[in-house]
């Protein structure tokens, strides 16, 4: 491991916290910038929370409060994802991928794909927006590309 992403590694496991799970990001370059409580994740950025939650973009920018807890994160450049939501597994990816800890919210914007991984079942759209508290999913599309939701159904004889 290169001692850009080191540095980076310890940075960000001496700053980020949630509850009892650790939050552990490795990245190409890091900034900080304390004044506007922000941290700046770029290149070949991996994030795990826990044993499953796992981010994946090329930038990755943290948005913290003034107790140092991050507020909201947020990814560009092919955001990949995997996460556990109501005990069933989900991939997914977009452009844009904002997630917000306090509300557990995720936000995918343009070409959103979810996977939920239990069932094979698909959603396509420009927005997709999860919560994982409520188990709610929202997904919104334009008129040029139509929300697509793809599952398999067994035939009973």
């Amino acid at each position: 491991m290169g001692r850009a992403r080191q540095i980076v590694l310890f940075l960000a496991l001496s700053v980020l916290a949630f509850g009892a799970e650790q939050v552990q990001i490795v990245a190409d370059s890091f900034f900080a910038d304390e004044n506007k409580q922000i941290s700046e994740f770029n290149g070949n950025v991996k994030i795990n929370k826990g044993n499953f939650d796992e981010l994946v973009a090329k930038n990755v920018v943290v948005h913290f409060d003034k107790n140092r807890q991050p507020t909201k994160y947020i990814a560009t450049g092919d955001a990949k994802f995997k996460v556990l939501i109501k005990q069933k597994h989900y991939n997914g990816n977009a452009e844009v991928l904002i997630y917000e800890p306090a509300t557990q919210t995720y936000t995918l914007t343009k070409d959103a794909h979810l996977h939920e991984i239990d069932t094979d079942k698909h959603i396509y759209g420009e927005k997709i927006v999860i919560n994982q508290l409520s188990g709610t999913y929202n997904v919104n599309s334009d008129e040029k590309k139509p929300v697509k939701f793809i599952f398999q159904v067994e035939d009973k004889k």
